[in-house]
């Protein structure tokens, strides 16, 4: 990884494990008690008995104090990823009252988003939407009173995607409409709120921070460079917060089967990958940050930096078939500082 670990990704053998690994990018609805943050990790890693779980490894916790949000990225075999993935969501219901909850993100659920993204090349769609709805099923089942969404692959038949599933239950809003219609569990109760579950192509988070405390500026960059904007950017869903004095667009940046169009076009090419033989890509990071710095300094604004929540998805699978190879289950403990 670059600046911490001197690895080439490239190289990396393809194993029969690896050719089985998935990812879970886990998102729970605390970041400011970094101990609770890392006993649900550790849930996804060991049993009750302290015993290490068999090829799982947590590859990044990724912290943000002004969202109060984190995303664990929970790597997997198939085979193994629903029980990982089921303890760190008992571990996260048992330990984060939403009734107490404060940050400037929206968010509905103690565990707030659980989506599920193959990586290796024998996982099927099938595969994935499967263990996405076993866990759906087996957190309604372990933790009593949680309220589930589906979407994506596993939103069968109709596939809707997390934008359209979040509107439809009150997400952007920040607070759940109590008379949606969970697809499991009760009618959603404050403590637990509702919980998204899914699986889809790898979604990458990219977050631009620009040089101003306008968040009026900022929800204008955003809108310019959504997918849902003519001339915006494919894949890419934005919005605009304050974050730590100055103003953050956070961009989910879907994967996407066709390629950049002529308007987007850039000079480097978009990082692709393969699900049943399907092509996929997403935008790259260095032209998100482009974009929004054109757009900002129109509204002469600066740009401050740019973060990767995580990884892209060649990094996520190289550092995870690093961290299976050695054995090393918290591999988030092995960087010397968060990785942004």
């Amino acid at each position: 990884m670059k600046g911490f670990i001197n690895i080439n990704l490239s190289n990396m053998a393809s194993s029969s494990l690896s050719r089985r690994l998935v990812a879970c990018l886990l998102n729970i609805s605390e970041a400011r008690r970094k101990d609770v943050v890392e006993t649900v990790a550790k849930a996804a890693l060991y049993n009750t008995e302290g015993v290490q779980r068999e090829a799982t490894t947590v590859l990044n916790i990724f912290n943000d104090h002004d969202y109060n949000r984190s995303v664990i990225t929970i790597v997997s075999s198939i085979d193994s990823i629903r029980e990982a993935v089921l303890s760190a969501c008992e571990k996260a219901c048992g330990l984060i009252d939403m009734c107490a909850h404060k940050g400037v993100h929206p968010c509905m659920g103690a565990v707030d988003l659980i989506p599920i993204y193959p990586l290796g090349e024998e996982v099927r769609v099938q595969d994935c939407a499967e263990q996405a709805q076993a866990v759906a099923r087996g957190l309604a089942t372990r933790v009593q009173g949680t309220t589930v969404f589906l979407f994506g692959w596993a939103d069968s038949p109709l596939h809707r995607g997390l934008a359209q599933r979040r509107k439809e239950m009150g997400w952007f809003k920040k607070m759940p409409d109590l008379r949606i219609q969970p697809d499991i569990g009760p009618q959603p109760q404050k403590r637990f709120g509702v919980t998204g579950v899914g699986a889809s192509p790898y979604v990458m988070n990219c977050n631009v921070t620009i040089d101003t405390q306008d968040v009026v500026v900022g929800r204008r960059i955003a809108t310019a460079i959504r997918e849902s904007t003519p001339g915006g950017l494919p894949g890419v869903q934005a919005m605009a917060f304050p974050h730590e004095g100055d103003v953050e667009i956070a961009c989910n940046v879907e994967s996407v089967k066709s390629g950049p169009s002529g308007h987007v076009t850039a000079d480097e090419p978009w990082p692709s990958f393969s699900i049943e033989g399907r092509q996929y890509c997403h935008a790259p990071a260095s032209l998100i940050t482009r974009r929004v710095a054109e757009l900002a300094r129109k509204q002469g604004v600066g740009i401050k930096g740019t973060a990767l929540v995580g990884f892209t998805p060649h990094e996520c699978r190289g550092l995870a078939e690093l961290a299976l190879s050695q054995g090393v289950a918290e591999f988030w403990k092995e960087q010397h500082r968060i990785r942004m």
